[in-house]
């Protein structure tokens, strides 16, 4: 059954306007409309989301370990050690012993992992273009710059 059609914003006349008016519900419906392209392109090529965020996180930041890495994620550690796990099992990241602490593990991308990286990005930068092909390259770049400033406004603190 195609529930897609649930997920719309906007049902035409059966939509109230008092619900087309709630910034929460058009964004959160957004937010799973657009999940759902994510994953569905990521499971085309046999990968989720948190693969692209550790091997990002990785890339950018370098290495790290599980701790830091999923403070850095936000992936629970309890679910970063499976994604660990199946990153590992493809060669994707490295875990090795930390020479300063043997207790914990330093996670480092191989090169395979870059290039699963840069194999991914393109993917989730074509996810974009499908999500945002409404809209003009000036009203994306507004888009995120609005976004990016209503987020950092929710997370600062109360004064």
């Amino acid at each position: 059954m195609d529930t897609s059609h649930d997920l719309r914003f906007d049902h035409g006349d059966e939509t109230p306007p008092q619900l087309k008016k709630q910034f929460s519900r058009l964004i959160g419906m957004t937010a799973v409309q657009t999940g759902r392209v994510a994953s569905e392109a990521l499971r085309a090529v046999g990968a989720h989301k948190d693969h692209f965020v550790v091997l990002a996180a990785l890339t950018e930041f370098g290495p790290a370990s599980q701790a830091d890495l999923s403070r850095r994620t936000r992936i629970f550690k309890s679910d970063l050690v499976a994604v660990l796990n199946d990153l590992e099992a493809h060669h994707l990241v490295r875990r090795t012993p930390d020479p300063a602490d043997k207790r914990r593990n330093v996670i480092t991308v191989t090169p395979a992992g870059h290039r699963r990286l840069t194999e991914l990005t393109t993917l989730l930068d074509a996810v974009n273009d499908q999500v945002l092909a409404p809209l003009s390259a000036a009203e994306r770049t507004q888009l995120f710059a609005l976004l990016g400033r209503v987020n950092a406004h929710l997370a600062e603190p109360d004064e």
